[in-house]
């Protein structure tokens, strides 16, 4: 691992602590408001900030392991060196990194076609072919900037993350002081909301912080990774937090919940009207647009690096199809690729549905192994390990009877998925731990 970190394609320093942090609240920050404040609203009603709030802690938990093996043995292969440090280069290490790969990628595609989205809604457009046609677009920008480099990369994602962080922070004082403080989402409703859906949506809300894995994923690259990378992921999470939850309160003072679901893929525009008017409308989409095509910038960034890494690690095949180039320069194409077809095919419901399974499992995986094999090597306390361990089956068993409820089918997609990456992996590397496993 020492010596795939140390291959051309990643460079020691080259990613401050700041844009460490501006990376992780990157992703973050687009997937979880602009995205996601509808799809959870929809689950948990009135209850909606405090959907964000459980999702904090159980992300708080779970980033106990990552800056535990982080601190330990940063690389830039973060998450797949984390499973391979505590399962060898086995199956079970590939196709937990390989889950983690793809949530990624299914994220991007969230995140993109939310780009559209509030780009189109200046023009009363909600649907048709123009959302693909945007979502493919920002994919593409991604690419191109992410091939100029790291500098480039960590550059913008800084000035981005500012834009976006002050903006938003702005709309939900803006909002809540205009509505004089009054929670409309608190009003009434012909729907009920039980404490399943609740449990449920914060299984959406944690695919709102787990953007900090970006961080863990550049480990190598960041400076005094030792030290900052674990400060990287705790100043990332506490900013995404307080901008959560103004977010949110700001969205449920100036609509109500039915109101909040019916626009529940633009719901920031939508609540940026009564409260800010026709000017705050103009300013929220601008800002979704910054925010999302800076966390897609990011993503792209981190997992294109994770994909590199599994293949020098010899856990996932790679072919060139006669691309000339690094091996990282392939996986930046083969996300971009990959993410564009979920954007065309997928809308936003599902993309984040199927993102939240992958998730689930491979962060379970993550900690049963830290607990299991290396929790005495890093000096990991084991019940903030099991504790983990159980919120996330919890939240994973309360989402799974929500959909069988809603949307079997992409329930189906998701444990089709899941086992289909695992079989793969088995079959690839006829062993499900690698013989390093200790």
């Amino acid at each position: 691992m020492k010596n795939a970190d140390q291959h051309g394609d990643y460079k020691p320093d080259s990613i401050t602590l700041g844009s460490a942090v501006a990376m992780g609240t990157g992703v973050m920050i687009g997937a979880g408001i602009f995205a996601l404040t509808g799809q959870i609203a929809e689950l948990a009603g009135p209850l909606f900030p405090i959907a964000f709030i459980m999702g904090a802690v159980v992300t708080s938990f779970s980033a106990y392991s990552y800056i535990r093996m982080s601190n330990a043995w940063p690389s830039s292969g973060g998450i797949a060196m984390i499973l391979q440090k505590c399962y060898g280069s086995g199956a079970i290490a590939a196709g937990a990194a390989l889950l983690m790969a793809l949530s990624m990628v299914i994220a991007e595609s969230l995140v993109a076609r939310t780009f559209a989205t509030y780009a189109l809604r200046p023009f009363n457009v909600s649907d048709g072919p123009w959302v693909p046609v945007l979502a493919v677009s920002v994919l593409l920008f991604a690419f191109v900037v992410n091939l100029a480099g790291n500098r480039s990369v960590g550059w913008l994602s800084i000035v981005m993350a500012a834009i976006k962080i002050g903006g938003i922070a702005l709309f939900g004082i803006a909002a809540l002081w205009s509505s004089g403080f009054h929670f409309a989402a608190a009003s009434k409703t012909g729907t009920t909301f039980g404490l399943t859906g609740f449990i449920a949506s914060v299984a959406l809300a944690i695919l709102a912080f787990k953007g900090f894995t970006t961080i863990t994923n550049s480990g190598a690259e960041i400076t005094e990774p030792h030290r900052n990378v674990g400060r990287a992921i705790a100043m990332s999470i506490g900013l995404c937090v307080v901008v959560y939850l103004l977010v949110a309160f700001g969205v449920g003072s100036s609509l109500s919940i039915d109101q909040i679901i019916a626009a529940r893929d633009y719901s920031l525009a939508q609540a940026a009207k009564p409260a800010l008017g026709d000017m705050g409308f103009y300013l929220t989409v601008l800002l979704a647009a910054v925010a999302t095509a800076s966390a897609i910038l990011a993503s792209v960034f981190a997992v294109s690096r994770m994909l590199a890494m599994l293949t020098k690690m010899k856990l996932i095949p790679h072919k060139h199809f006669g691309m000339s180039g690094s091996i990282q320069r392939h996986t930046l194409v083969y996300t971009v690729v990959v993410a564009s077809v979920l954007a065309i095919l997928f809308d936003l419901s599902r993309i984040a549905s199927l993102g939240a399974f992958f998730y689930l499992v491979m962060d379970m995986t993550i900690h049963w192994g830290v607990f299991r094999f290396r929790r005495k090597e890093v000096g990991a306390v084991a019940p903030v390990l099991l504790t983990a361990l159980i919120l996330d089956a919890v939240v994973l068993g309360a989402f799974t009877v929500m959909k069988l409820r809603s949307d079997p089918t992409i329930v189906a997609y998701a444990v089709t998925g899941i086992v289909a990456v695992f079989a793969f992996e088995r079959v690839y590397l006829s062993r499900w731990l690698g013989s390093d496993v200790s």
